[in-house]
């Protein structure tokens, strides 16, 4: 066993099963292990590094910040903390946000949110306020968070959970319909399910969800941490759907893959139901962070990188779909975030990426049956083309 995997092993809590290399180097679309071969990274660290590995803006905006203020808490004020926001809640339509760190962070900031703002501004009685959220749901990993979760791996032995947390079908908005009472606060959902194998639901399911949430005085609030910011062809994948949400979530990507950033924004009106003392962050909103979130941001725009994600994430979807492999039983997705599904008769997804790391590409599977396919944003079409001649030959390895 290499020796840096079985060190690991040794003095780090088993909560992962990571695939066996030892990455050493990123730049760009790749990166290089420990023994100097390099790799095409089809993670993007579950959309993290949408940008690539050491964006050279993005190192820059970092660097420069780090000269001179990284870290005071928002105990004081800061020059770089409201033009982020402002150009977040320009970019997204929202009025107002508030800085986390991890998109869990975000989440439990924003259910913590709904909540006071049934109270405060809805009416609905103390300590009875709902949230909804979907089956194959992925919000995070807090007690809180994971109370909302169907998978029984996320909840074993982490009980009790908070209670008046709902699930429902995902795709389904009769379904939502159904489940709304009084007490509802918001439903939570993620406009494709990442998590869940990449399920990406009925065109307009949001705009319906959306109308049913209007109608009965509840909050939509779409979780973009993985989709958001132009990984499926759009700045936010609910904008597929023509919707503007009453609050969103965003992470992964908006640090520029160089650190956590993330930001629950939304309607004045929920964020006012936040006081001095109601919630906070130590690391929230420094400098260093929002200096790389707003570089972030502007080369997502500035790039193109919706339209990047169109474009090549059609033709990298018809290729994949095009492989003569039968126990590939379907290729789904939106933009560059693609899942590749496996017939577990036959081999298991981890198969798959164990043999497409030999081949030099590193993917990840997701609920064993599902081949993720998530690249940096700024890929070209000439490495896609060197991908899939890779993913090719290691499929062929295996009939």
């Amino acid at each position: 066993m290499n020796k840096t995997i079985e060190k690991e092993l040794q003095y780090c809590a088993h909560n992962y099963n990571s695939l066996p290399v030892v990455i050493v180097r990123g730049r760009g679309i790749h990166v290089w292990d420990d023994q100097g071969r390099r790799y095409i990274d089809m993670m993007s660290a579950y959309s993290a590094v949408s940008h690539g590995h050491l964006h050279p803006r993005l190192v820059s905006a970092m660097h420069t910040q780090l000269t001179q203020l990284a870290v005071v808490s928002r105990a004081f004020y800061t020059d770089k903390l409201a033009p982020f926001l402002e150009r977040a809640c320009e970019l997204t339509g929202q009025d107002m946000a508030l800085p986390m760190n991890t998109g869990a962070e975000a989440v439990e900031t924003a259910m913590k949110a709904v909540r006071k703002w049934a109270y405060t501004v809805k009416g609905v009685e103390r300590n009875k306020a709902e949230i909804i959220a979907c089956d194959g749901n992925f919000h995070g990993r807090t007690i809180a968070i994971v109370g909302m979760s169907s998978e029984a791996q996320y909840k074993e032995g982490f009980g009790p959970f908070p209670g008046a947390l709902k699930r429902i079908p995902f795709n389904d908005p009769q379904a939502l319909e159904n489940a709304i009472t009084e007490n509802t606060a918001a439903f939570f959902v993620e406009p494709i399910q990442g998590e869940n194998g990449i399920v990406v639901p009925d065109k307009g399911y949001l705009k319906k969800c959306a109308d049913i949430c209007k109608r009965n005085n509840v909050l939509l609030i779409c979780d973009e941490i993985q989709t958001g910011l132009a990984r499926t062809g759009e700045l936010l994948a609910c904008d597929h759907d023509k919707i503007k949400p009453d609050g969103l979530i965003l992470g992964k990507a908006l640090g520029g893959g160089l650190l956590p950033v993330s930001l629950f924004l939304a309607k004045k009106e929920v964020m006012d139901v936040f006081q001095p003392g109601d919630h906070g962050s130590t690391f929230g909103g420094n400098p260093l962070a929002a200096a790389v979130g707003l570089e972030a941001l502007n080369v997502t725009v500035e790039k193109q990188l919706a339209q990047q994600a169109t474009e090549l994430g059609e033709y990298f979807m018809d290729r994949l779909r095009n492989l003569p492999h039968d126990f590939i039983t379907e290729v789904r997705g939106k933009g560059l975030l693609i899942g590749m599904e496996i017939d577990p008769k036959r081999y298991s997804a981890r198969d798959i990426c164990e043999t497409l790391m030999a081949k030099g590409i590193l993917s990840k599977e997701t609920h064993d049956t599902v081949v993720r396919f998530a690249p940096p944003l700024i890929i070209t079409r000439q490495e896609i083309d060197t991908a899939l001649e890779a993913i090719e030959s290691g499929l062929n390895s295996l009939n």
